[in-house]
């Protein structure tokens, strides 16, 4: 098989699965009565080591800042987040985790982690460990 077609298919297939992870888990964060958006807002903060600023997480989010305020607000709405006067910076406003918002964190973790052993069972331990180091080889590559 020539090398095009050989990634052709790794394309496809990397697609297909990351469309199968994705349904999986937007339907167990649906479950849990928060959107897509919401959910991965809820992950990206629960991973940052101090608040961030609504810039910063639309950053982290690869979207623009506004599309960042309906979210917060509805997360705030729920008592998921809160926003905080930056004390460095009084004209800017830090995100937040609640106690509730730290739980659904957790389970939103959950949820990935069921979504990807229900996506990778047909794998072996050891098989999915080398897909693991793979694909983190790749992410590096990628992203450093």
């Amino acid at each position: 098989m020539d090398a095009g077609g050989e990634e052709e298919r790794l394309g496809g297939l990397f697609l297909r699965l990351a469309k199968s992870a994705h349904v999986l888990q937007r339907r167990g964060a649906g479950d849990l009565g928060l959107t897509p958006a919401q959910a991965r807002a809820l992950s990206v903060l629960g991973r940052c080591e101090t608040p961030p600023r609504m810039a910063e997480l639309a950053e982290l989010l690869h979207v623009v800042p506004r599309a960042v305020t309906p979210i917060v607000d509805a997360l705030e709405d729920v008592g998921l987040l809160r926003r905080e006067v930056d004390p460095g910076n009084r004209r800017s406003t830090l995100l937040e985790l609640t106690g509730e918002g730290r739980k659904m964190c957790k389970r939103l973790a959950d949820i990935r982690a069921r979504a990807a052993a229900q996506l990778f069972s047909p794998l072996t331990a050891e098989q999915r460990q080398t897909l693991l180091e793979l694909l983190e080889k790749v992410d590096s590559a990628t992203t450093g």
